[in-house]
């Protein structure tokens, strides 16, 4: 054990983070608990200048883990925190973690074993979507299940090893990211699944590992849900732009269903076409959405069914709008495959 310690490369976790006063010391707990050697770990927290307290127990951690450093973060975005952090780190394993998850014991060592095998050029285990309150758990079980996130992997879960496209909180080989450069700042959401893309470009292997777990905690309210998806749908609009030979048509389902039900609520004021439509496209995503809920809530307890069709629905058309008011905002970038970044930082 102690050759094999010796042998283990320096890892970097880098956590960009803004106003994470309730998630910010379990999530660092974490990581500082990691079975590695404690001497070939650093961790770099760069705060988005946070005004709660956030920033104070930060630093209190690093007070009594000289291993915590924590780094100002002006432009507060997760992007331009990171690459901030990048240029500061050491590792030869560079781990991009938020402040609302938590990781599992073994997740450093077994991602460093495997990127040291060559197995791999970024390595992440799968997401389990944690609650703290009824609603929260029903977001919850709504993200994770294929009727609300599709085939996204990490989110659903795997039996065994698989090589994805992307990865929550991956662990990098610093090869990798020296060949790929930093974040794009362009980027206010989905700069990881960007930066995966880009990635799998250079020809990088992404693996899914079942055997490592990182607890997230999902929003708390519907209202909170709606404004993440909503930008997840608007940025990926860009990361399609950028990597257009990586699209895939379920990314298209939630605005072509919105735009089915637009365009058939319109035509049901003209034409008895367009009610049956109307009533054929709603009704179908009715019994879809109630199905999915009751497979949920067989599994996961029948005190989260008549939460579920709402988070479901949230999910979908948040997303779907977000990704339609992307289309219009982005409409002339398509074939703009600029990466923005400070050149301060590389």
């Amino acid at each position: 054990m102690v050759t094999e310690d010796l042998n283990l490369p320096l890892v970097t976790v880098i956590m960009p983070i803004r106003n994470e006063q309730r998630w910010i010391k379990r999530s660092l707990s974490s990581v500082l608990s990691q079975d590695y050697p404690f001497d070939r770990l650093e961790i770099l927290v760069a705060d988005g200048m946070s005004n709660d307290e956030t920033r104070h127990i930060v630093r209190e951690i690093a007070r009594h883990d000289q291993r915590v450093r924590l780094i100002d973060n002006q432009a507060r975005i997760m992007a331009t925190g990171f690459n901030a952090a990048l240029a500061l780190s050491r590792g030869d394993v560079i781990v991009m973690l938020g402040g609302h998850a938590e990781l599992s014991q073994n997740y450093m060592r077994t991602c460093a074993r495997i990127l040291k095998l060559k197995k791999a050029d970024c390595v992440g285990g799968t997401l389990e979507t944690a609650c703290e309150t009824r609603k929260s758990a029903a977001i919850s079980l709504a993200m994770s299940s294929p009727f609300g996130v599709g085939n996204a992997t990490f989110r659903i879960g795997a039996t065994k090893e698989t090589y994805v496209d992307t990865v929550a909180f991956g662990a990098y080989a610093r090869e990798i990211v020296a060949r790929a450069g930093p974040l794009d700042e362009e980027f206010v959401r989905n700069q990881d699944d960007e930066y995966n893309y880009r990635l799998r470009k250079l020809g990088a292997r992404i693996l899914l590992v079942p055997d490592i777990r990182c607890r997230y905690y999902s929003r708390t309210s519907l209202r909170s849900l709606w404004r993440q998806y909503f930008q997840y749908g608007y940025w990926k609009v860009r990361v399609m732009q950028k990597h257009p030979h990586q699209i895939r048509w379920r990314q298209f389902v939630p605005t072509a269903f919105i735009m089915t039900l637009l365009g058939a609520t319109v035509l049901a004021n003209f034409t008895p076409l367009g009610l049956a439509m109307l009533a054929l496209v709603s009704g179908a995503y009715c019994m879809a959405n109630i199905v999915a809920s009751i497979r949920a809530a067989h599994k996961s307890g029948w005190c989260h069914f008549s939460l579920l069709p709402c988070a479901f629905a949230t999910l979908h058309f948040s997303y779907g709008l977000g990704f339609l008011a992307g289309l219009i905002k982005f409409w002339n970038r398509w074939g703009d495959t600029r990466t923005r970044h400070s050149e301060k930082r590389l």
